[in-house]
């Protein structure tokens, strides 16, 4: 399964109202450093490893949501593996890509297979972020392309966009865990042209043709211009992470550092954008 890293989660078990509850719950942790999410029946489960929990930012979360119940607890790496192991489904974006884990019996009915090992990392193809950014990969042409997959989590894009042709990848996250759980989830699925590095903000030392972006609002519109400096011309960018009232914000940024809008697509209440440069 590979190397455990030596750190402690805290888990929060939350009672949710309604799906829309869950999914303003996820952005907001997600911008907070929580890299790990359950959702089963009126409960939803958020892991942050211990030595990155603020408790400031904690109470604003808990000022946006004032009467709503949860536990909380903290667990070891490897239980929390376990659990996760216990609990993960394949997931098919149409017949496009299958996303599995080593444990799971093939799936033979799409174009594309992931294998994942199913750890601590946002990013597991469950999410409706990573679902429409694949989803929105089957329009775009990767063969022979140089491709960029800024907040990589478990690596499923960058994979994703060698099995589709592209000639290099450059897969970075600011965070050790998903840098650990990508190395291994690229030898399990034989790839051979991603390089994988963890940075805390794009290096400007490459130019790309295409840039895969799955992380959250302030992150992405954060890094907008640094985006913009390692595009190629005609480079497109796929966006998501973010909700559908953050879309007017995000457009008028992406107007701003001069991209040209392509499109949006929406699954619940989460949106991706595609957009290119001149």
């Amino acid at each position: 399964m590979g190397a455990t890293l030596p750190m402690n989660y805290i888990a929060f078990d939350f009672e949710i109202k309604n799906i829309e509850q869950s999914e303003q719950l996820v952005a907001l942790l997600s911008e907070q450093n929580f890299n790990g999410f359950e959702e089963s029946d009126n409960h939803l489960k958020a892991f942050i490893a211990e030595e990155i929990f603020n408790e400031d930012d904690w109470t604003v979360v808990l000022q946006l949501f004032p009467s709503l119940p949860y536990t909380k607890t903290i667990v070891e790496n490897i239980n929390w593996n376990q659990q996760w192991e216990n609990s993960f489904e394949p997931v098919l974006v149409n017949d496009f890509v299958g996303i599995r884990a080593g444990f799971h019996q093939p799936i033979t009915t799409v174009q594309h297979e992931i294998i994942i090992t199913p750890k601590m990392s946002f990013g597991t193809g469950h999410h409706a972020t990573t679902h429409m950014m694949v989803q929105q990969m089957q329009g775009i042409n990767l063969v022979a392309k140089n491709v960029l997959d800024f907040g990589t989590g478990t690596g499923i894009l960058a994979i994703l966009a060698e099995k589709l042709g592209a000639t290099k990848v450059f897969a970075i996250d600011n965070d050790e865990w998903s840098i650990t759980n990508t190395k291994e989830n690229i030898q399990l699925n034989n790839c051979t042209k991603i390089i994988i590095e963890q940075h805390d903000a794009i290096p400007q030392k490459d130019k790309y043709d295409v840039i895969l972006a799955n992380i959250n609002l302030n992150v992405i519109t954060a890094n907008l211009a640094a985006i913009k400096l390692v595009a190629n011309p005609d480079a497109k960018i796929l966006l998501s992470g973010f909700l559908k009232e953050n879309e007017t914000e995000l457009l008028k940024n992406i107007a701003l550092n001069g991209f040209y809008y392509i499109s949006t697509i929406q699954k619940g209440p989460w949106i991706a954008i595609q957009i290119i440069t001149k």
